[in-house]
Protein backbone atom coordinates (compact mmCIF):
# COMPACT_ATOMS: atom_id res chain seq x y z
CA UNK A 1 0.00 0.00 0.00
CA UNK A 2 1.32 3.47 -1.35
CA UNK A 3 0.41 7.00 -1.75
CA UNK A 4 1.98 9.78 -3.31
CA UNK A 5 -0.72 11.79 -4.08
CA UNK A 6 -0.83 14.16 -1.42
CA UNK A 7 -1.89 17.92 -2.57
CA UNK A 8 1.08 21.04 -1.90
CA UNK A 9 -0.14 23.54 0.89
CA UNK A 10 1.00 26.82 0.45
CA UNK A 11 4.09 27.75 2.70
CA UNK A 12 3.20 27.98 6.53
CA UNK A 13 4.07 30.97 8.47
CA UNK A 14 6.93 31.86 8.57
CA UNK A 15 9.36 34.51 10.92
CA UNK A 16 11.98 34.25 13.86
CA UNK A 17 12.91 30.77 14.69
CA UNK A 18 15.23 32.20 17.95
CA UNK A 19 13.83 31.46 20.76
CA UNK A 20 11.16 29.69 20.27
CA UNK A 21 12.10 27.40 22.58
CA UNK A 22 14.19 28.19 25.52
CA UNK A 23 15.67 26.07 28.72
CA UNK A 24 15.09 27.62 32.08
CA UNK A 25 18.11 28.02 34.63
CA UNK A 26 18.33 24.59 36.58
CA UNK A 27 16.55 24.52 40.20
CA UNK A 28 17.57 22.20 42.77
CA UNK A 29 15.87 20.41 45.21
CA UNK A 30 18.33 21.90 47.94
CA UNK A 31 19.55 25.17 48.66
CA UNK A 32 23.09 23.85 48.86
CA UNK A 33 24.47 20.57 48.84
CA UNK A 34 26.97 19.50 51.83
CA UNK A 35 30.62 18.89 51.09
CA UNK A 36 30.71 15.47 51.89
CA UNK A 37 28.75 12.74 49.81
CA UNK A 38 25.27 13.76 49.09
CA UNK A 39 22.64 13.85 46.33
CA UNK A 40 20.28 16.56 44.79
CA UNK A 41 17.64 16.32 42.36
CA UNK A 42 17.55 19.17 39.48
CA UNK A 43 15.08 20.49 37.33
CA UNK A 44 15.77 21.23 33.93
CA UNK A 45 13.03 23.30 32.30
CA UNK A 46 12.18 23.73 28.20
CA UNK A 47 9.14 26.69 27.72
CA UNK A 48 7.72 26.76 24.03
CA UNK A 49 6.77 30.36 23.31
CA UNK A 50 3.53 31.53 23.87
CA UNK A 51 3.35 33.17 20.33
CA UNK A 52 1.85 30.97 17.63
CA UNK A 53 3.32 33.76 14.83
CA UNK A 54 5.29 31.16 13.70
CA UNK A 55 4.25 27.16 13.74
CA UNK A 56 4.84 24.24 11.70
CA UNK A 57 1.50 23.16 8.67
CA UNK A 58 -0.41 20.05 10.09
CA UNK A 59 -0.89 16.86 8.07
CA UNK A 60 -3.76 15.62 10.23
CA UNK A 61 -4.97 11.77 9.26
CA UNK A 62 -8.25 11.74 11.40
CA UNK A 63 -9.15 7.62 11.35
CA UNK A 64 -12.30 7.18 12.44
CA UNK A 65 -14.53 3.57 13.66
CA UNK A 66 -17.63 3.28 11.62
CA UNK A 67 -18.20 -0.85 12.71
CA UNK A 68 -21.90 -1.46 13.55
CA UNK A 69 -21.82 -0.73 17.34
CA UNK A 70 -21.27 3.32 16.11
CA UNK A 71 -24.56 3.36 14.79
CA UNK A 72 -27.00 6.25 16.14
CA UNK A 73 -25.85 8.67 18.58
CA UNK A 74 -22.45 7.98 18.67
CA UNK A 75 -21.56 8.35 14.76
CA UNK A 76 -23.65 11.79 14.86
CA UNK A 77 -21.36 12.48 17.39
CA UNK A 78 -18.50 11.70 15.87
CA UNK A 79 -19.65 13.44 12.59
CA UNK A 80 -20.32 16.35 14.44
CA UNK A 81 -16.59 16.68 15.99
CA UNK A 82 -14.79 15.97 12.67
CA UNK A 83 -17.18 19.22 11.44
CA UNK A 84 -15.52 21.05 13.90
CA UNK A 85 -11.91 19.96 13.13
CA UNK A 86 -12.70 21.03 9.91
CA UNK A 87 -13.66 24.66 10.38
CA UNK A 88 -10.90 25.03 12.55
CA UNK A 89 -8.10 23.87 10.08
CA UNK A 90 -6.87 26.38 7.06
CA UNK A 91 -5.05 26.37 3.91
CA UNK A 92 -1.75 25.54 5.17
CA UNK A 93 -3.17 22.46 7.16
CA UNK A 94 -3.95 19.30 5.43
CA UNK A 95 -6.68 16.39 6.51
CA UNK A 96 -7.12 12.51 5.35
CA UNK A 97 -10.19 11.18 6.42
CA UNK A 98 -9.90 6.99 6.82
CA UNK A 99 -12.56 5.11 8.47
CA UNK A 100 -12.63 1.40 9.03
CA UNK A 101 -14.64 -1.70 10.29
CA UNK A 102 -13.81 -4.71 8.91
CA UNK A 103 -10.95 -3.63 6.64
CA UNK A 104 -10.28 0.45 6.02
CA UNK A 105 -11.36 3.05 3.50
CA UNK A 106 -9.21 6.13 2.54
CA UNK A 107 -11.79 8.61 1.48
CA UNK A 108 -9.17 10.91 0.33
CA UNK A 109 -5.53 11.90 0.32
CA UNK A 110 -4.49 14.60 1.96
CA UNK A 111 -5.84 17.50 1.33
CA UNK A 112 -4.87 21.23 1.49
CA UNK A 113 -8.14 22.73 3.54
CA UNK A 114 -9.22 25.44 1.50
CA UNK A 115 -12.88 26.84 1.26
CA UNK A 116 -13.80 24.34 -1.03
CA UNK A 117 -11.88 21.51 0.22
CA UNK A 118 -13.85 22.13 3.48
CA UNK A 119 -17.08 21.31 1.23
CA UNK A 120 -15.57 18.44 0.39
CA UNK A 121 -14.55 17.11 3.64
CA UNK A 122 -17.69 17.64 5.42
CA UNK A 123 -19.47 16.04 2.49
CA UNK A 124 -16.97 12.85 3.06
CA UNK A 125 -17.73 12.79 6.53
CA UNK A 126 -21.52 13.26 6.76
CA UNK A 127 -21.33 10.24 4.55
CA UNK A 128 -19.77 7.76 6.62
CA UNK A 129 -21.89 4.78 7.39
CA UNK A 130 -21.88 2.41 10.42
CA UNK A 131 -21.20 -1.16 9.66
CA UNK A 132 -19.32 -4.64 10.35
CA UNK A 133 -16.50 -5.23 12.68
CA UNK A 134 -13.52 -3.40 14.35
CA UNK A 135 -10.39 -3.81 12.29
CA UNK A 136 -8.13 -0.68 14.26
CA UNK A 137 -4.46 -2.30 12.69
CA UNK A 138 -6.16 -1.48 8.87
CA UNK A 139 -7.05 2.01 9.76
CA UNK A 140 -3.85 2.68 11.39
CA UNK A 141 -1.63 0.97 9.05
CA UNK A 142 -3.66 2.87 6.21
CA UNK A 143 -3.47 6.37 8.16
CA UNK A 144 0.81 5.74 8.55
CA UNK A 145 1.22 4.58 4.69
CA UNK A 146 -0.50 7.67 3.45
CA UNK A 147 1.57 10.25 5.97
CA UNK A 148 4.76 7.63 4.33
CA UNK A 149 3.98 8.65 0.82
CA UNK A 150 3.52 12.01 1.49
CA UNK A 151 5.81 14.58 -1.31
CA UNK A 152 5.78 17.32 0.78
CA UNK A 153 7.16 17.32 4.13
CA UNK A 154 9.30 20.32 4.99
CA UNK A 155 8.01 21.94 7.90
CA UNK A 156 5.22 19.76 8.02
CA UNK A 157 4.28 17.45 11.46
CA UNK A 158 2.52 14.17 10.90
CA UNK A 159 -0.36 13.69 13.24
CA UNK A 160 -2.89 10.78 13.57
CA UNK A 161 -6.50 11.05 15.18
CA UNK A 162 -7.54 7.16 15.97
CA UNK A 163 -10.90 7.20 17.73
CA UNK A 164 -12.84 3.77 18.21
CA UNK A 165 -15.61 2.43 20.73
CA UNK A 166 -15.37 -1.15 20.57
CA UNK A 167 -12.72 -4.10 20.86
CA UNK A 168 -10.36 -5.27 17.91
CA UNK A 169 -11.88 -8.13 15.70
CA UNK A 170 -9.11 -8.51 13.39
CA UNK A 171 -5.35 -8.27 13.75
CA UNK A 172 -3.19 -6.66 16.51
CA UNK A 173 -3.20 -2.85 16.61
CA UNK A 174 -0.14 -3.03 19.11
CA UNK A 175 2.19 -4.78 16.55
CA UNK A 176 2.21 -1.31 14.64
CA UNK A 177 5.33 0.62 14.59
CA UNK A 178 3.79 4.19 14.22
CA UNK A 179 7.82 5.49 13.36
CA UNK A 180 8.35 9.14 14.23
CA UNK A 181 4.50 9.63 13.96
CA UNK A 182 2.31 10.87 16.97
CA UNK A 183 -0.79 9.00 17.25
CA UNK A 184 -3.49 10.60 19.44
CA UNK A 185 -6.24 7.57 20.67
CA UNK A 186 -9.83 8.51 21.64
CA UNK A 187 -11.98 5.82 23.35
CA UNK A 188 -15.70 5.94 22.84
CA UNK A 189 -17.58 4.81 25.69
CA UNK A 190 -17.58 1.81 28.06
CA UNK A 191 -17.29 -0.55 25.74
CA UNK A 192 -13.79 0.29 23.91
CA UNK A 193 -10.92 -1.43 24.80
CA UNK A 194 -9.01 1.42 26.31
CA UNK A 195 -5.78 -0.19 27.17
CA UNK A 196 -4.94 -0.92 23.90
CA UNK A 197 -6.12 2.45 22.82
CA UNK A 198 -3.49 3.60 25.66
CA UNK A 199 -0.89 1.27 24.38
CA UNK A 200 -0.94 2.60 21.03
CA UNK A 201 -0.49 6.15 21.90
CA UNK A 202 2.17 5.21 24.08
CA UNK A 203 4.07 3.53 21.20
CA UNK A 204 4.27 6.75 19.56
CA UNK A 205 6.14 9.75 20.05
CA UNK A 206 4.05 12.75 22.08
CA UNK A 207 0.97 10.58 21.65
CA UNK A 208 -1.79 10.08 24.33
CA UNK A 209 -5.17 8.64 25.13
CA UNK A 210 -8.02 10.06 25.77
CA UNK A 211 -11.28 8.93 27.07
CA UNK A 212 -14.45 9.91 26.06
CA UNK A 213 -17.93 9.10 28.17
CA UNK A 214 -20.81 6.98 26.39
CA UNK A 215 -23.29 10.32 25.31
CA UNK A 216 -20.07 12.65 25.78
CA UNK A 217 -19.28 15.79 23.73
CA UNK A 218 -16.64 14.39 21.37
CA UNK A 219 -16.19 17.62 20.24
CA UNK A 220 -14.61 19.13 23.13
CA UNK A 221 -11.62 16.67 23.52
CA UNK A 222 -11.08 16.53 19.47
CA UNK A 223 -10.51 20.35 20.55
CA UNK A 224 -8.09 19.72 22.81
CA UNK A 225 -5.45 18.15 20.83
CA UNK A 226 -6.13 19.84 17.64
CA UNK A 227 -5.84 23.51 20.33
CA UNK A 228 -2.21 22.09 20.70
CA UNK A 229 -1.73 20.47 16.82
CA UNK A 230 -2.65 24.27 15.12
CA UNK A 231 0.32 25.84 17.43
CA UNK A 232 3.38 23.17 16.99
CA UNK A 233 5.90 25.78 17.32
CA UNK A 234 9.30 23.07 17.52
CA UNK A 235 9.86 19.96 16.03
CA UNK A 236 12.26 17.18 17.14
CA UNK A 237 12.91 18.68 20.23
CA UNK A 238 15.80 17.32 22.27
CA UNK A 239 17.50 17.34 25.50
CA UNK A 240 21.42 16.50 25.94
CA UNK A 241 23.09 16.22 29.18
CA UNK A 242 26.55 15.70 29.11
CA UNK A 243 28.91 15.45 32.81
CA UNK A 244 31.12 18.14 33.63
CA UNK A 245 33.66 19.39 35.63
CA UNK A 246 35.86 22.48 36.20
CA UNK A 247 38.61 19.94 37.58
CA UNK A 248 38.25 16.96 35.80
CA UNK A 249 41.23 15.58 38.56
CA UNK A 250 38.24 16.46 41.31
CA UNK A 251 34.95 15.96 39.93
CA UNK A 252 31.58 16.83 41.71
CA UNK A 253 30.05 14.38 40.18
CA UNK A 254 29.20 10.63 40.77
CA UNK A 255 26.63 9.43 38.83
CA UNK A 256 23.83 11.23 36.98
CA UNK A 257 20.23 9.86 36.19
CA UNK A 258 16.79 10.83 34.99
CA UNK A 259 14.03 10.88 37.67
CA UNK A 260 11.30 8.22 36.60
CA UNK A 261 7.37 9.57 35.76
CA UNK A 262 8.07 10.58 32.43
CA UNK A 263 7.61 8.67 29.08
CA UNK A 264 10.18 9.74 26.62
CA UNK A 265 12.82 8.42 24.12
CA UNK A 266 15.93 8.30 26.72
CA UNK A 267 19.49 7.15 25.67
CA UNK A 268 22.16 6.92 27.60
CA UNK A 269 25.93 6.43 26.64
CA UNK A 270 27.55 4.01 28.67
CA UNK A 271 30.90 5.13 27.84
CA UNK A 272 30.62 9.05 28.47
CA UNK A 273 27.34 9.37 30.62
CA UNK A 274 26.07 11.62 28.19
CA UNK A 275 22.26 11.35 28.08
CA UNK A 276 19.37 12.13 25.29
CA UNK A 277 15.44 12.84 25.79
CA UNK A 278 13.66 13.05 22.51
CA UNK A 279 10.25 15.40 22.92
CA UNK A 280 9.25 15.38 19.78
CA UNK A 281 7.09 18.24 19.06
CA UNK A 282 6.41 20.97 21.42
CA UNK A 283 2.99 23.29 21.40
CA UNK A 284 2.70 27.00 21.65
CA UNK A 285 2.63 27.41 25.80
CA UNK A 286 4.10 24.16 26.27
CA UNK A 287 6.73 23.29 29.23
CA UNK A 288 8.87 20.00 29.73
CA UNK A 289 10.66 19.48 32.78
CA UNK A 290 12.89 16.68 33.35
CA UNK A 291 14.48 15.98 36.73
CA UNK A 292 17.71 14.50 36.95
CA UNK A 293 18.97 12.47 40.36
CA UNK A 294 22.42 13.19 40.65
CA UNK A 295 25.02 11.79 43.11
CA UNK A 296 27.77 14.02 44.37
CA UNK A 297 31.56 12.82 45.84
CA UNK A 298 32.84 13.66 48.97
CA UNK A 299 34.57 17.12 48.14
CA UNK A 300 38.32 18.23 48.30
CA UNK A 301 37.74 21.86 49.25
CA UNK A 302 36.32 22.80 52.57
CA UNK A 303 34.79 26.06 51.66
CA UNK A 304 31.78 26.96 49.85
CA UNK A 305 31.59 26.66 46.54
CA UNK A 306 30.10 26.69 43.45
CA UNK A 307 30.62 22.88 41.60
CA UNK A 308 29.68 22.17 37.93
CA UNK A 309 28.87 18.94 37.24
CA UNK A 310 26.82 19.02 33.88
CA UNK A 311 25.79 20.59 30.88
CA UNK A 312 22.49 21.33 29.58
CA UNK A 313 21.97 21.51 25.79
CA UNK A 314 18.73 21.42 23.62
CA UNK A 315 17.45 21.93 20.11
CA UNK A 316 14.91 21.63 17.94
CA UNK A 317 13.60 22.16 13.98
CA UNK A 318 11.70 24.92 13.37
CA UNK A 319 10.10 25.26 9.19
CA UNK A 320 12.87 22.58 8.17
CA UNK A 321 16.31 23.87 9.94
CA UNK A 322 17.82 22.80 12.96
CA UNK A 323 18.47 25.27 15.52
CA UNK A 324 21.15 24.65 17.89
CA UNK A 325 21.34 26.50 21.45
CA UNK A 326 23.53 27.89 23.80
CA UNK A 327 24.24 25.22 26.41
CA UNK A 328 23.42 25.67 29.66
CA UNK A 329 25.15 25.09 33.00
CA UNK A 330 24.08 22.83 36.00
CA UNK A 331 25.49 24.36 38.84
CA UNK A 332 25.01 23.52 42.44
CA UNK A 333 26.22 25.49 45.37
CA UNK A 334 28.05 23.15 48.10
CA UNK A 335 29.11 24.60 51.11
CA UNK A 336 30.37 23.22 54.55
CA UNK A 337 26.96 24.46 56.09
CA UNK A 338 24.19 23.26 54.06
CA UNK A 339 21.36 22.89 56.01
CA UNK A 340 19.98 19.96 56.77
CA UNK A 341 16.35 21.30 57.22
CA UNK A 342 13.76 20.80 54.34
CA UNK A 343 14.30 23.99 52.23
CA UNK A 344 12.63 26.86 52.34
CA UNK A 345 13.30 29.22 48.85
CA UNK A 346 10.77 28.56 46.72
CA UNK A 347 12.70 27.08 43.74
CA UNK A 348 13.82 24.09 45.81
CA UNK A 349 9.84 23.78 46.91
CA UNK A 350 8.87 24.08 43.39
CA UNK A 351 11.52 21.13 42.85
CA UNK A 352 9.63 19.00 45.11
CA UNK A 353 6.25 19.77 43.76
CA UNK A 354 7.40 17.99 40.72
CA UNK A 355 8.67 15.15 41.74
CA UNK A 356 5.32 14.74 44.20
CA UNK A 357 3.56 15.28 41.31
CA UNK A 358 5.26 12.06 39.35
CA UNK A 359 4.91 10.29 42.45
CA UNK A 360 0.95 11.25 42.53
CA UNK A 361 1.08 9.79 38.51
CA UNK A 362 2.76 6.64 39.76
CA UNK A 363 0.04 6.25 42.45
CA UNK A 364 -2.52 6.66 39.59
CA UNK A 365 -0.96 3.96 37.83
CA UNK A 366 -0.45 1.43 40.86
CA UNK A 367 -4.08 2.01 41.87
CA UNK A 368 -4.93 1.18 38.35
CA UNK A 369 -3.27 -1.78 38.53
CA UNK A 370 -4.31 -3.03 41.69
CA UNK A 371 -8.33 -2.12 40.18
CA UNK A 372 -8.02 -4.32 37.47
CA UNK A 373 -6.69 -7.24 39.43
CA UNK A 374 -10.38 -6.58 41.93
CA UNK A 375 -8.65 -5.11 44.28
CA UNK A 376 -10.81 -2.02 44.82
CA UNK A 377 -10.22 -1.23 48.20
CA UNK A 378 -6.48 -1.41 47.91
CA UNK A 379 -7.18 1.10 44.90
CA UNK A 380 -8.89 3.43 47.01
CA UNK A 381 -6.65 3.47 50.07
CA UNK A 382 -3.58 4.40 47.33
CA UNK A 383 -5.61 7.08 46.26
CA UNK A 384 -6.38 8.31 49.61
CA UNK A 385 -2.86 8.21 50.66
CA UNK A 386 -1.66 9.89 47.43
CA UNK A 387 -3.99 12.62 48.28
CA UNK A 388 -2.74 13.03 52.08
CA UNK A 389 0.50 13.49 50.12
CA UNK A 390 -0.37 16.68 48.45
CA UNK A 391 -0.65 18.02 51.80
CA UNK A 392 2.89 18.75 52.28
CA UNK A 393 3.22 20.60 49.19
CA UNK A 394 3.49 24.01 49.37
CA UNK A 395 3.81 26.54 46.01
CA UNK A 396 3.78 29.93 45.50
CA UNK A 397 1.31 29.76 42.52
CA UNK A 398 -1.87 29.94 44.73
CA UNK A 399 -2.14 26.22 45.25
CA UNK A 400 -3.73 26.03 41.35
CA UNK A 401 -1.42 23.19 40.85
CA UNK A 402 -2.00 21.27 44.24
CA UNK A 403 -5.69 21.74 43.59
CA UNK A 404 -5.76 19.70 40.28
CA UNK A 405 -4.04 17.07 41.29
CA UNK A 406 -6.46 16.71 44.44
CA UNK A 407 -9.38 17.13 41.49
CA UNK A 408 -8.17 14.38 39.27
CA UNK A 409 -7.63 12.68 42.51
CA UNK A 410 -10.85 12.75 43.89
CA UNK A 411 -12.74 12.23 40.46
CA UNK A 412 -10.97 8.85 40.08
CA UNK A 413 -11.98 8.16 43.77
CA UNK A 414 -15.60 8.72 42.94
CA UNK A 415 -15.37 6.35 39.84
CA UNK A 416 -14.11 3.68 42.07
CA UNK A 417 -17.21 3.82 43.93
CA UNK A 418 -17.91 0.28 42.55
CA UNK A 419 -15.78 -2.73 39.83
CA UNK A 420 -18.63 -1.90 37.67
CA UNK A 421 -18.05 2.00 37.31
CA UNK A 422 -14.75 1.40 37.65
CA UNK A 423 -14.57 -0.79 34.59
CA UNK A 424 -17.00 1.34 32.51
CA UNK A 425 -14.94 4.81 33.43
CA UNK A 426 -12.37 4.92 35.86
CA UNK A 427 -10.33 2.91 34.00
CA UNK A 428 -10.06 5.25 30.74
CA UNK A 429 -9.89 7.92 33.28
CA UNK A 430 -6.43 6.24 34.95
CA UNK A 431 -5.36 5.31 31.42
CA UNK A 432 -5.68 8.93 30.85
CA UNK A 433 -4.30 10.23 33.62
CA UNK A 434 -1.05 8.26 33.65
CA UNK A 435 -0.67 9.40 29.89
CA UNK A 436 -0.95 12.80 30.20
CA UNK A 437 1.68 12.93 32.88
CA UNK A 438 3.97 10.95 30.86
CA UNK A 439 3.91 12.96 28.40
CA UNK A 440 3.17 16.42 30.30
CA UNK A 441 0.99 17.01 27.65
CA UNK A 442 -3.16 17.90 28.09
CA UNK A 443 -5.45 14.13 27.81
CA UNK A 444 -8.93 14.12 27.89
CA UNK A 445 -9.96 12.35 30.63
CA UNK A 446 -13.63 12.08 30.66
CA UNK A 447 -16.08 13.17 33.46
CA UNK A 448 -15.75 17.14 34.26
CA UNK A 449 -13.39 19.08 31.86
CA UNK A 450 -13.06 22.04 33.59
CA UNK A 451 -11.77 20.67 37.09
CA UNK A 452 -8.41 19.12 35.60
CA UNK A 453 -6.56 21.11 33.29
CA UNK A 454 -3.00 19.87 34.43
CA UNK A 455 -0.29 20.48 30.82
CA UNK A 456 -3.81 22.50 29.10
CA UNK A 457 -2.44 25.56 26.91
CA UNK A 458 -4.26 28.67 26.48
CA UNK A 459 -5.07 27.73 23.16
CA UNK A 460 -6.85 24.68 24.19
CA UNK A 461 -8.59 26.78 26.88
CA UNK A 462 -9.84 28.80 23.87
CA UNK A 463 -11.17 26.13 21.65
CA UNK A 464 -12.86 24.19 24.48
CA UNK A 465 -15.10 26.77 24.83
CA UNK A 466 -15.48 26.98 21.42
CA UNK A 467 -16.61 23.41 21.22
CA UNK A 468 -19.05 23.98 23.76
CA UNK A 469 -20.87 26.53 21.74
CA UNK A 470 -19.94 24.52 18.78
CA UNK A 471 -21.97 21.61 20.47
CA UNK A 472 -25.06 24.17 21.50
CA UNK A 473 -25.43 25.23 17.44
CA UNK A 474 -23.72 23.51 15.15
CA UNK A 475 -24.52 26.21 12.19
CA UNK A 476 -23.20 28.87 13.62
CA UNK A 477 -19.82 30.45 12.19
CA UNK A 478 -16.83 29.13 14.24
CA UNK A 479 -13.09 31.36 13.74
CA UNK A 480 -10.72 29.39 11.73
CA UNK A 481 -7.15 29.11 13.73
CA UNK A 482 -5.61 31.52 11.26
CA UNK A 483 -8.64 34.14 13.10
CA UNK A 484 -7.56 32.68 16.74
CA UNK A 485 -4.25 33.63 16.14
CA UNK A 486 -4.83 36.89 15.01
CA UNK A 487 -6.72 37.89 18.02
CA UNK A 488 -4.00 36.41 20.18
CA UNK A 489 -1.68 38.83 18.72
CA UNK A 490 -4.05 41.47 18.68
CA UNK A 491 -4.32 40.50 22.50
CA UNK A 492 -0.52 40.65 23.04
CA UNK A 493 1.39 42.23 19.64
CA UNK A 494 5.02 41.57 21.58
CA UNK A 495 4.60 38.00 22.02
CA UNK A 496 5.86 37.53 18.31
CA UNK A 497 9.21 39.28 18.94
CA UNK A 498 9.49 38.78 22.54
CA UNK A 499 10.94 35.23 22.07
CA UNK A 500 13.99 36.44 19.65
CA UNK A 501 14.44 39.40 21.74
CA UNK A 502 15.16 37.41 24.73
CA UNK A 503 17.41 35.02 22.91
CA UNK A 504 19.71 37.58 21.32
CA UNK A 505 19.75 38.74 25.39
CA UNK A 506 21.06 35.97 26.59
CA UNK A 507 23.35 35.41 24.19
CA UNK A 508 25.01 38.81 25.27
CA UNK A 509 24.67 38.16 28.58
CA UNK A 510 26.56 34.50 27.91
CA UNK A 511 29.09 36.57 25.84
CA UNK A 512 30.03 39.10 28.59
CA UNK A 513 30.67 35.99 31.12
CA UNK A 514 33.15 34.22 28.74
CA UNK A 515 34.63 37.81 28.69
CA UNK A 516 34.82 37.95 32.44
CA UNK A 517 36.26 34.54 32.81
CA UNK A 518 39.16 35.61 30.49
CA UNK A 519 40.04 38.90 31.92
CA UNK A 520 39.53 38.08 35.52
CA UNK A 521 42.44 37.72 37.64
CA UNK A 522 43.46 33.76 38.03
CA UNK A 523 42.84 32.74 41.79
CA UNK A 524 45.09 31.05 43.76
Amino acid sequence: MAFNDDEKPPASNVGSTKGLVTISTPTYSKDAAALTADAVTAVVELNATSSTAVREGLDLVAVLDVSGSMQGDKLQSMKRAMQFVIMKLTPVDRLSVISFASSANRHCPLRSVTQQAQTDLKSIVDGLVANGGTNIKAGLDTALAVIAGRATTKARTPNIFLMSDGQQSDGDARQVDPGNVAVYTFGFGKDADHALLSDVAKKSPGGTFNSVPDGGNVSAPFSQLLGGLLTIVAQDVQLTLTPKAEDPSAPDLDTMTVAPGTDYTQTTDGDTGVITIKFGTLFSGETRKVAINLKLLESTLTTAYDGLVAEAQHSYTVQGSPQGQTPQDIVIPRSPDAPADPPTSGKAQAVLAEMARRQHAGAIGEARQMADGKNLEEARYKLADAQNALEDIVLNDGEKLVGMLRAELQQLLDLMETQELYEAEGRPYALASETSHGRQRYAARGGDMDAVRLFATPRMDTYLEQAKKFEEDPTAPLPSADDDAKEEMAANPLAAISAPIAFYIKVAIQALQEIEKLVAPPTK
